[in-house]
């Protein structure tokens, strides 16, 4: 009997055992999708901000390099049909580009620029190249020496030596460019006014001995600094920049300049400045005179080709104009 009643206070020990399972029921695969998301995300924030820096040229160019090569794989249209479908923005789609290359490797035997191609662009001939590129070194000597003759005739002239700073030369893709400039407290014109002073005049008259022989034609641009005129004055710097390139032009012609020399005159404003970063600066307001290269101005010469003259077809029973005879129904 004294056994059973120590059995009944004995305790009665469960054992639980507990099965973990890392990650629960979804485990670690949240960890992947989040990391493909971030990487999408980040992928196509460089699309926004490439798309936001490059230029429309060279968006044709990439463009064209992920063309298909074979030219019947590319239609007007990419993509599966369905919004936006896979293509761009454009009309023409991401597959296709009208837009000629900025270079293209070519043959030299072929020729780029003057006659028209099978493409439509208008391809020059070895021959062209070759008269381009002599003419060009032609006048490369000739402004070497033109700016030659410039430095030494001030240097050797006592009353020009002041003027040695208000006068600039230097090359362009355009040509020999002789700038006559205001200095502060030397201008080169009066105030406000078109009308040049006995300094510009001296200087006007030596770069005109040196471009008179010359052949090449001569562009005259004016510029101004950014000081304005009045809130509402009727005259600004354009019609002043402009009113001081004419007067730059009747000096040289003044002083035997061919009239035909002259190829253009433009007034600038203050839009070209020489000095960039202080728009007021007394040396932005000046005078270019352009000796421009012949290629340019001339270009290669070709010979005179008559085109067959095409008589339009009439209709049966009407009589054909004869030349020069205007006929009323």
């Amino acid at each position: 009997m004294a056994k059973k009643q120590n059995d009944e206070k004995q305790p009665i020990i469960i054992i639980k055992k507990v099965k973990k399972i890392s990650g629960g029921h979804h485990g670690g695969a949240w960890k992947v999708a989040y990391a493909d998301f971030v990487t999408a995300m980040m992928a196509f924030f460089l699309l926004l901000w490439l798309l936001n820096v490059t230029t429309d040229e060279q968006k044709a160019m990439i463009s064209a390099y992920f063309a298909p090569a074979d030219p019947r794989i590319a239609t007007s249209t990419s993509g599966a049909g369905g919004v936006m479908g896979g293509t761009t923005m454009s009309p023409d789609g991401a597959m296709t580009s009208d837009r000629t290359p900025i270079s293209q490797q070519r043959d030299p035997s072929e020729g780029v620029g003057r006659e028209d191609g099978e493409d439509g662009i208008n391809k020059m001939t070895a021959e062209e190249e070759k008269e381009i590129e002599a003419m060009d070194k032609a006048d490369d000597k000739a402004f070497d020496n033109a700016a030659e003759q410039l430095k030494k005739a001030i240097e050797d002239q006592p009353e020009l030596k002041d003027l040695a700073q208000n006068l600039l030369i230097d090359m362009t893709p355009e040509g020999l460019r002789i700038q006559i400039v205001d200095q502060e407290g030397k201008p080169m014109f009066e105030s406000g006014s078109a009308k040049p002073l006995p300094a510009a005049q001296k200087l006007f008259n030596l770069v005109n001995t040196v471009i008179k022989p010359l052949p090449n034609k001569i562009s005259l641009r004016g510029h101004t600094d950014s000081v304005p005129y009045g809130k509402d004055a009727a005259y600004t710097n354009w019609e002043l920049s402009s009113d001081r390139a004419n007067a730059s032009r009747r000096v040289l012609l003044a002083d035997g300049l061919a009239i035909d020399r002259i190829e253009n005159v433009q007034g600038k404003a203050d839009r070209e400045a020489l000095v960039p970063n202080d728009p007021k600066n007394a040396r932005n307001r000046r005078i270019s005179v352009i000796l421009m290269k012949q290629s340019i101005t001339n270009g290669p010469k070709k010979p005179d080709v008559k085109k067959p003259t095409v008589k339009k077809p009439t209709k049966p029973g009407v009589k054909q104009a004869d030349p020069g005879v205007i006929q009323f129904p």
